[in-house]
């Protein structure tokens, strides 16, 4: 009879003695929404829990200690994952510390606060970033000239840089549409307002203070004409390459060859283009002068040793090594106005076109991403935003989120 009862009490328990002690979010393609998951792995460090990011265990994968509510949270958000015991948790662990393979843990244990450069009432350009952390339930702030430069940036761990041009030039548009207009008239207002005599002046302040928040340790990531405009405006510090229609005077003549290329981020020897009758702002972007068909434009994102290199393996973990282009203001880099150690993590190599870049400034680093949205080839103001619902697994849209958590890590001790 005590045999009977003590079986039917280990029967009863075992529920309990073989709990499972983590929860998976596989990142591969058995995954129903990557773009998801990246926002529950920052719940859940909300929420003073740590995460283990699987580098290139199926498709870098997130790990964390379970709870019942974060596999609640995991169903709410229509995310796919494993519940695992300790045996199957140790396999993977013993798996990627295999020196033979390509994969490691980092582990995820700082909540990063985000900030995006934006204005509030930006008009009829979406922004790809706002797009997919709202979408992802990632919170952030605003910030605009008037923040960045009263020195709010100490507040934030990461920032993203809108859509902007800071040359001062408005994206080389010459519109008369009412959102260009009311725009023109909304830069010029807080210039003044900010005691600049010039919206290029303001831009250049504002650059110069980002480029040091990078410098002090920040993390700084740009798309489109985010990327090349900054180093432009950084490089034209001490000149003028503004025509008549932007700031009331014609370019300094001898602009070319006052260009300053010591403190750019990711570019040098390039030519600007002062003509303001087309919207190239240099020869740093390709865009203007590539003839590709949609349909063939792909990038690939290079491999890299994530036991070795760590910050770029997390910037390019992903389901998919071949994501499809996509065109902004900035489209695609040449690849020979790029700095030396600048690290390219994709391109499209037959083209020598650089669509991916990462390197370090100071104690921080930044990362430059070419194009506009990831899943709208050819964006245009006033365009409907792009639904992320219809693009759970973009591998275009990973690459941002891969930015985004990337503060939070902290590189995992390797055993001796």
């Amino acid at each position: 009879m005590k045999k009977i009862l003590f079986f039917s009490v280990v029967y009863l328990l075992l529920p309990f003695l073989a709990r499972s002690s983590s929860i998976l979010i596989a990142m591969d393609n058995t995954q129903k929404d990557h773009l998801k998951s990246y926002g529950l792995a920052y719940w859940v460090l909300k929420n003073k829990g740590e995460v283990d990011w699987l580098l290139n265990y199926r498709g870098g994968s997130f790990m964390t200690s379970y709870s019942k509510a974060a596999e609640d949270e995991c169903k709410i958000r229509g995310i796919s994952y494993e519940v695992l015991a300790d045996a199957k948790v140790n396999e993977i662990l013993k798996q990627i510390s295999d020196p033979s393979v390509n994969m490691d843990v980092v582990k995820l244990e700082k909540l990063p606060k985000i900030a995006v450069y934006s204005p509030k009432d930006k008009g009829p350009v979406e922004d790809a970033v706002v797009l997919v952390l709202n979408y992802a339930e990632i919170p952030f702030d605003y910030v605009y000239d008037e923040e960045v430069l009263k020195g709010d940036l100490s507040k934030y761990d990461w920032l993203h840089m809108h859509h902007e041009d800071f040359t001062g030039q408005y994206g080389k548009e010459n519109s008369k549409e009412k959102w260009y207009v009311d725009n023109q008239i909304k830069e010029e207002t807080r210039a003044r307002k900010l005691g600049f005599t010039k919206v290029s002046k303001m831009k250049l302040a504002v650059a110069l203070t980002i480029r040091n928040f990078c410098t002090n340790g920040g993390f700084l990531f740009a798309m489109c004409s985010g990327t090349d405009s900054f180093d432009i405006a950084l490089a034209a510090a001490n000149t003028d390459i503004c025509d008549v229609i932007y700031d009331g005077d014609p370019p300094d003549p001898n602009a070319q060859s006052k260009l300053d290329f010591t403190g750019t981020l990711a570019f040098q020897n390039f030519s600007v283009v002062t003509n303001p009758n087309t919207k190239q702002f240099s020869n740093i972007d390709l865009g203007a002068i590539r003839r590709v068909k949609q349909e063939d434009d792909f990038f690939t994102l290079f491999d890299f040793s994530a036991k070795w290199d760590v910050v770029a393996s997390m910037l390019t973990q992903n389901h998919d090594n071949v994501i499809k282009a996509f065109n902004g203001l900035a489209t695609a880099f040449d690849e020979s106005k790029i700095k030396q150690g600048v690290t390219i993590m994709g391109e499209t190599k037959k083209l020598n076109e650089a669509r991916y870049l990462h390197g370090e400034l100071g104690k921080g680093q930044w990362t430059f991403y070419a194009g506009h949205d990831p899943e709208d080839y050819q964006r245009h103001p006033g365009d409907p935003p792009t639904d992320l619902s219809l693009h759970p697994n973009s591998p275009g849209y990973r690459l941002i989120l891969n930015n985004i958590l990337f503060p939070a890590a902290k590189k995992k001790k390797q055993k001796t």
